[in-house]
């Protein structure tokens, strides 16, 4: 971590600024909230402290304990000062992991009080960098849109995933529950940029999955891959060595007392993600790799409770028994297929 007070390294400065002025579309004379926990690393809160001084807005940094939990089952251990603080503002940067999102205090900023909130989770500076200043943005969602095209015109037919650890999976394709725009200029929950979800018919999801990490109560890497059988609902699961524990329980509270559902599955299109299993926010979005997302999403109702997900790694997707991904490579349509070859990282950042 940088000394406080001093300027950030110009990779880190630089990225910190496309989130704010480029991504976040703050606008002078806004305020900006961010929130930091304990476990945070600090020199980001504090490049992006800066960006939002330099854009001419008004920043203000709130940390907090490290949440135990996610979403709904986090309110009792969320501070009251935060619901405050996200009254009083126009943008919320949360580098808290796990995140405030599906937490009642987030939900009442966004519906009623028209915040525009970043899930930036437990990013470090050496990932803001890779994430946002080592790509171009506007490269990226092209990739991005034209991925989204090809699902979203595919909406209930058939997808089949697998990858080189055996998992094997087919779903029907629902109709995608939210998108994601290239600027964030308009009330709700963003993402970094970098993976493009998928999002089943719940009951359709069969076969198996053999996942390398996943967050549940922190992120963690199995020992040895998960294995996950779904036959509508999660039947069984097995394998993850000592990190198994932590995830059955958050899958028990996510639904209820049982496994719940698969609720998506996404398609990591970074140029620049590491897999370091230090970061789930990066770790997920490397090329090929997938968050497959279990339990009750926070975006539906009685959701939030807890949204486990757990990583695919280098996954292929053939839509309707056609080809779209293989070995984490977009082949398919060709338009796509070139420009994803095009997509490559920025030379000398995020290093």
């Amino acid at each position: 971590m940088s000394p406080r007070g001093l300027a950030p390294p110009a990779d880190v400065a630089a990225a910190a600024a496309l989130v704010v002025r480029d991504y976040m579309a703050v606008r002078a004379g806004e305020d900006v909230l961010i929130t930091a926990d304990t476990g945070t690393d600090l020199a980001l809160a504090e490049a992006l402290m800066s960006a939002v001084t330099q854009a001419g807005a008004r920043p203000s940094l709130l940390t907090i304990p490290r949440l135990p939990f996610q979403g709904r089952l986090a309110d009792p251990y969320v501070p009251p000062p935060v619901e405050g603080a996200a009254r009083g503002c126009s943008v919320w940067l949360d580098i808290t992991f796990p995140y405030l999102a599906g937490a009642r205090v987030c939900d009442e900023a966004v519906q009623s009080g028209g915040v525009r909130y970043l899930l930036g989770g437990d990013m470090g500076c050496a990932g803001l960098a890779r994430l946002f200043g080592d790509v171009d943005l506007d490269l990226y969602y092209e990739v991005h849109k034209g991925f989204d095209e090809v699902t979203g015109a595919a909406v209930g037919r058939s997808v089949r995933i697998t990858d080189g650890l055996g998992s094997d999976v087919s779903f029907v394709l629902a109709k995608p529950a939210f998108s994601k725009p290239r600027r964030c200029e308009a009330p709700g929950i963003y993402f970094v940029p970098g993976s493009c979800t998928m999002f089943p018919q719940p009951e359709s999801v069969r076969g198996t999955l053999h996942v390398v990490a996943s967050f549940h109560e922190y992120f963690a890497r199995f020992s040895e891959p998960a294995r996950l059988v779904i036959d509508g609902r999660i039947r069984e699961v097995s394998g993850g060595g000592a990190a198994r524990a932590p995830f059955q329980r958050a899958l028990r509270r996510a639904a209820g007392g049982d496994y719940g559902h698969v609720i998506h599955f996404t398609n990591g299109i970074h140029p620049a993600a590491r897999v370091t299993g230090e970061s789930f926010i990066e770790d997920m979005r490397a090329r090929g790799n997938n968050a497959v997302g279990l339990g009750v999403p926070f975006w539906l109702p009685g959701g939030g409770e807890n949204h486990p997900d757990a990583i695919l790694s280098q996954q292929s997707l053939w839509i309707d028994g056609r080809p779209i991904v293989q070995d984490g490579v977009i082949v398919e349509p060709p338009a796509l297929a070139q420009a994803a070859e095009q997509l490559v990282p920025r030379t000398g950042l995020g290093r």
